[in-house]
């Protein structure tokens, strides 16, 4: 049964804001392809508006591409706006690379009140980023913000807690490159960063950040007392994940090589809200994996000083 915000059963027509990501074409392929092993019924990519920031080279060197592979591959109609795409679909997928644009993509698809997924990162200002949850609240927009590796078999699982036995802290690594002029960490660090709050949840209360050359730390205090760490490398190591400890054992959870199972695992998700109106992770965690980074970038640049997160 859907929410308010939602659409049922039906399939879905989906359109995308945002052709300069990889992520569009792999996740309308997993939605088109019925013979894909990780193949995801229940909708179909409809229509597009290619967008691109003239500023950012790993956007305007691929929309071209891409666009031309979903219109070509997928049949996929190219618009002229975002405004057009949210006219034509059930729900929109706004996939758009570079993070500093997504409140004012938002602000376009908003007023027709379709559900929205916003691809990581949801924005890259703490202050973009309530923007965007206070148009939604306004317009009646479900929306949905994160990382498919914070759905990594295994993960939120092994983070569970019963009796004793609570998670009482994590340590995530990952890759960790920088994009200009994409902030610091928005640009990968947001994959790490979102499996750590799978873990700990909301409530860090503080963060301090270093790097050093290629290797970076980012050391997170839980409002509770739990401690949340983030390694990350520009030397070649692009694997992900995590150690999860709790008060009986040390669990460790690694995300697969192949990344199509998480994806299909985060598209399954997008659907569920497309139909339900209700988003899987909760604003509140989102909201504070946004300031978490937005901290770690300042002390980062203070040397490592501690900033409080504002809640």
């Amino acid at each position: 049964m859907s929410e308010p915000g939602g659409i049922g059963a039906k399939t879905l027509n989906i359109g995308m804001v945002g052709l300069d990501t990889s992520h569009a074409v792999a996740f309308t392929r997993l939605l088109h392809d019925a013979s894909h092993p990780h193949h995801v019924p229940g909708g179909r990519v409809v229509c597009a508006w290619p967008g691109g920031s003239p500023d950012f080279e790993l956007s305007y060197s691929r929309v071209g591409r891409f666009t031309r592979e979903m219109e070509e591959e997928f049949g996929v109609r190219i618009v002229d706006s975002p405004e057009q795409v949210a006219e034509r679909c059930d729900a929109v997928m706004l996939e758009a690379a570079d993070g500093r644009t997504h409140l004012e993509l938002f602000r376009r698809i908003a007023p027709c009140g379709k559900p929205v997924f916003i691809d990581k990162p949801l924005a890259v200002t703490a202050r973009d980023a309530e923007e965007i949850m206070r148009l939604a609240e306004r317009y009646g927009v479900p929306v949905m913000s994160c990382s498919a590796l914070r759905f990594t078999d295994g993960l939120v699982p092994a983070a569970s807690a019963e009796g004793d036995a609570h998670v009482t802290g994590a340590d995530v690594f990952g890759p960790m490159p920088f994009s200009p002029p994409t902030p610091g960490y928005f640009w990968y660090g947001i994959h790490a960063a979102e499996m750590l709050f799978a873990i700990l949840g909301a409530g860090c209360d503080r963060v301090s950040a270093v790097g050093v050359g290629d290797h970076d730390l980012i050391v997170g205090t839980w409002a509770d007392g739990r401690i949340g760490t983030v390694r990350g490398n520009r030397a070649g190591q692009n694997a992900f994940g995590a150690l999860i400890h709790r008060a009986d054992r040390v669990l460790f959870v690694e995300p697969p090589a192949d990344l199509m199972p998480l994806y299909a695992g985060l598209l399954r998700r997008v659907l569920e809200l497309f139909r339900t109106g209700r988003p899987e992770v909760d604003a509140r965690e989102t909201l504070g994996i946004i300031r978490f980074l937005e901290a770690a970038n300042e002390s980062r640049k203070s040397g490592g000083k501690p900033i409080r997160l504002g809640q």
